[in-house]
């Protein structure tokens, strides 16, 4: 773990946390990684190396396609987005949340903070997610990248700001990606790392996030200390 030290007495509390959700809730990024090799092995095209597909985790389809398999033409895009989607779905019931991660949410909402999700997730994704696992009561808002802009553009943050009448200073973005730090700096909201999901904590720290954790327990006490 590294983390900065603690927060200046003049800082204001957070009032709003906004987690992604794959790779930083959701223990999921394998299985997105190997859904996209599937599918390029299925329609034909040359099959991406396995960093190139855990770096695109986080955006929305079409960006993930432009960076995975460039060039790929437009009539296989459909193909490739179905046979992902079908590699996803036969396995998505093995998806778990990380250890501490719904106890967290629990924590942060028995002190009135609002939570929302900014993901790159469809909304038909996001929705099935929240129900299965009973969540869908829990945020005061989210954001799909098939809503708005997809990371990294800070539409997202923006939008959730605006709805929820929360200021930048005041909100937190806790993600797993450099999309994720890159999105949150682009909207001015301060940012935390997770380590545990697709990108290295290289890759991380080099966008300077708040803190960047291995783990949710160690999130956990240093973000309720800010909250």
């Amino acid at each position: 773990m590294s983390a900065a030290g603690s927060a200046p007495a003049e800082s204001p509390p957070v009032a709003l946390v906004v987690f992604d959700w794959d790779g930083t809730l959701a223990d999921s990024t394998t299985l997105i990684a190997e859904s996209i090799l599937q599918a390029a092995e299925d329609i034909g095209v040359a099959v991406p190396d396995r960093e190139q597909a855990w770096h695109v985790i986080g955006l929305g389809m079409a960006e993930s396609l432009a960076r995975v398999v460039p060039g790929l033409p437009r009539e296989q895009v459909a193909p490739f987005a179905a046979r992902y989607q079908f590699h996803y779905l036969r396995r998505e019931q093995e998806v778990r949340f990380f250890d501490g991660a719904l106890a967290l949410l629990e924590d942060l909402r028995a002190r009135g903070v609002l939570l929302a999700v900014a993901t790159g997730k469809s909304r038909a994704g996001l929705a099935r997610a929240l129900g299965a696992a009973g969540l869908a009561g829990h945020f005061a808002a989210t954001r799909c990248a098939d809503q708005t802009q997809p990371k990294p553009h800070p539409a997202m943050l923006l939008e959730l700001s605006e709805e929820l009448a929360v200021e930048p200073a005041r909100m937190l973005m806790i993600g797993d990606t450099s999309h994720d730090l890159e999105m949150a700096a682009a909207a001015g909201v301060p940012a935390v790392g997770m380590a545990q999901g697709a990108h290295p904590r290289a890759a991380l720290e080099r966008l300077r996030p708040l803190a960047v954790f291995d783990a949710i327990a160690p999130l956990r006490d240093w973000l309720l200390e800010r909250c």
